[in-house]
């Protein structure tokens, strides 16, 4: 007989929710009685004015999305929609799993529009969800691979509606569309595309759950479970966080399924720890399969956790979380380490050149350590979140913003490049979609605490138990550590600020001991209120100030940037004898293009000298580290390195994170198929 979880409230899980991902408004519909205990600045009330970020978010905006959006009328996924509506014949073109990315793009369009009001592309939203809604059957059902040609669907989707769940990403595409759903009625304010999905999801709640007459099922690809909580708050309707538990809770249970011939590309759904099916949920405690699935489906439970009032699921990912930053995360803070199955491997299993580290995968990593903050307040979740953005994450996009990594490998030996788009292209709509939403994750609050978290330039407006304060960042982070900050309180008042000091200002290379600094640096972290010093009374990771603030006080914080020598757990093999450069959170990288066409015939002593220097006409402007590395033949070979997140973005050529500090350390390059579906 199955067990049952029961609701259970948890006092620690309240306050107004407003997840920074979409952006969400606290709105009355929802109920406040249970959420995250920390809750997000929207990402409408934030500005970013620095020159590394801002850049970014308009090339986002004015280049990647609008590319997503033509890649996908181009490529026929949205033809898909047309033929399913029967507006044209043909086969379903693609994947099964096509219709996420319309919708992924859909979204980041929807962010677009809460910050730029643009007629042309609300038009083209419009457009896109009138032809959804034709393309939807009238019982609410939504997925084209079937819908177009029901006797012969989509290879993988399954003869009938849900009989091949393990496979099929009927649940998947719908939780992204769910999602788009919602950040498009914020936007806009209207109701077209919410109708649309809580039509989807009314099928949803009569098909599935334990009653009479219903399916015990469970989705192979983990989403559905984000979409049906967002979908809850934007609503207030119960019974669809009430499924995405359901959805989780049936993990676990079921085992086996399908099976395929040796060399079915469908084989790999036969494993149950590839789809997070191995043990029931709350029993999981290491993570294993495929790190997408891992990563959305951990998110997933955090937000059930939070919303609907399941300590026990806390617990679980709290598991979890240790096993990935202590044992299976890359330095980038890539998760995924192999590439047949994109999934994770052992304990301390990270190869460098076979790294998959799936840029999906690293969004998100970032999104479930940022739900971890939001329970638990701690800086070390967020030092992780920062490791993710500035180095796995960002690398999976060009400085054009029309280039892209699916895979994000740790060394090249110089015929992996960037690409225009994807057979399987889930990264580049999930990195437009996330990049519009930065700004909101630097602030976030919890009663009469504002938090600090992310260190760039530009002014957010926050509501402070009614109470406005406007706080006003300048800082050149991460190249420089200087940040100063201006509060500005409506009216004067006693609340506390608190400023996350990153693990590595600290001489902590990881909040694990799976990553730690070769050298240990003297240079401390200082803070400065008004001109004046200020002890650092540092708790959970944060510098803490309460005080009666007043119009234009400032604080000034120093975070000490010198280069580090990174080195990996002794357990990780890939590692051994070998070093990692670091400075501030960025990681770096050498590219045969600044190092005589070559990477892998020199080795980087530990006395070796390096400095850092600001070069703005490189790479859009970045830090570069030089010194003098050391080969077979002579000493004193100059070095360069430049930011992991920048390289090949001047074509292809070798590249090494991981440099052998020894000539017996020194090892050819490895060639690499880079497989990307």
């Amino acid at each position: 007989m199955r067990t049952r979880t029961h609701p259970s409230l948890s006092a620690a899980l309240i306050v107004l929710f407003a997840l920074a991902l979409s952006g969400c408004r606290a709105r009355p519909a929802a109920p406040a009685a249970l959420d995250y205990p920390i809750r997000p600045i929207p990402f409408t009330q934030v500005k970013l004015t620095d020159s590394f970020w801002a850049p970014r978010l308009e090339t986002n905006r004015t280049v990647s999305v609008p590319y997503a959006l033509r890649m996908n009328e181009e490529t026929g996924r949205v033809d898909n929609f047309r033929k399913a509506a029967r507006l044209m014949t043909g086969p379903h073109k693609g994947r099964r799993f096509n219709d996420s990315d319309v919708y992924k793009a859909m979204e980041a369009a929807a962010y677009t529009l809460r910050l730029y009001p643009d007629a042309g592309l609300e038009k083209t939203l419009d457009d896109l969800i009138a032809l959804i809604g034709q393309a939807q059957e009238p019982d609410g059902y939504l997925f084209t691979a079937r819908t177009n040609d029901p006797a012969h669907p989509a290879p993988g989707s399954g003869p009938e509606r849900w009989s091949n769940l393990r496979v099929s990403h009927e649940l998947f595409n719908v939780g992204h569309m769910y999602e788009a759903a919602v950040a498009h009625f914020q936007a806009t304010g209207k109701h077209s595309f919410l109708a649309i999905a809580e039509k989807n999801a009314g099928l949803l709640l009569r098909t599935f759950g334990p009653g009479p007459g219903q399916r015990r099922a469970f989705p192979g690809h983990q989403e559905i479970e984000i979409g049906l909580s967002k979908l809850f708050r934007a609503t207030g309707n119960r019974a669809y966080l009430d499924l995405a538990k359901f959805f989780l809770d049936e993990r676990g249970h079921y085992f086996g399924g399908e099976k395929h011939a040796p060399g079915d590309p469908f084989s790999v759904y036969d494993s149950d720890e590839y789809i997070q099916n191995h043990k029931p949920v709350l029993e999981q405690d290491e993570a294993v399969g495929h790190a997408v699935r891992a990563m959305y489906m951990y998110s997933g439970m955090a937000d059930v956790a939070a919303l609907g009032g399941y300590p026990e699921y806390v617990a679980a990912i709290d598991r979890l979380w240790q096993n990935v930053a202590g044992k299976k995360q890359y330095l980038t803070g890539g998760v995924g380490a192999r590439g047949g199955s994109e999934a994770f491997g052992d304990a301390y299993e990270l190869p460098n050149a076979e790294a998959y580290t799936e840029t999906c995968a690293a969004i998100g990593n970032a999104l479930w350590n940022y739900r971890l903050f939001l329970l638990h307040g701690e800086s070390k979740y967020m030092d992780v979140f920062e490791r993710v953005l500035y180095n796995g994450l960002l690398s999976g996009v060009s400085l054009s913003g029309d280039r892209f990594f699916y895979q994000n490998p740790l060394e090249s030996a110089g015929s992996y490049e960037r690409s225009p788009w994807f057979e399987v292209a889930c990264c580049p709509p999930n990195m437009t979609r996330f990049l519009p939403s930065l700004p909101g994750y630097v602030y976030a609050t919890k009663e009469d605490t504002v938090f600090v978290n992310l260190f760039i330039a530009g002014e957010g407006t926050i509501d402070l138990g009614g109470r406005a304060v406007t706080l006003t960042q300048e800082t050149r982070y991460p190249w420089d550590g200087a940040v100063k900050l201006i509060v500005s309180p409506a009216l004067p008042g006693e609340f506390e600020l608190v400023l996350r000091i990153p693990g590595w200002a600290g001489n902590e290379a990881m909040p694990t001991d799976l990553y730690r600094f070769l050298d240990v640096s003297a240079e401390r972290p200082a803070l400065k209120v008004n001109g004046k010093a200020a002890a650092l009374d540092i708790r959970d990771g944060y510098a803490r100030i309460r005080r009666t603030w007043k119009n234009g006080d400032t604080l000034e914080l120093s975070l000490p940037m010198p280069v580090r020598r990174v080195v990996a757990h002794d357990s990780v093999a890939d590692d051994s004898g070998r070093v990692a450069l670091q400075r501030g959170p960025v990681v770096f990288a050498a590219e045969g293009v600044d190092n005589g066409g070559g990477v892998f015939d020199f080795f980087l002593p530990d006395g070796a000298a390096l400095g850092a220097e600001f070069r703005p006409d490189l790479l859009n402007g970045v830090v570069v580290i030089t010194g003098n590395a050391a080969s077979a033949s002579k000493s004193g070979r100059p070095f360069v390195a430049v930011p992991y997140y920048a390289w090949a973005n001047r074509g292809p050529g070798q590249m090494l994170v991981w440099l052998p500090r020894t000539a017996a350390a020194v090892r050819p390059a490895k060639s690499v198929n880079m497989k990307v579906d």
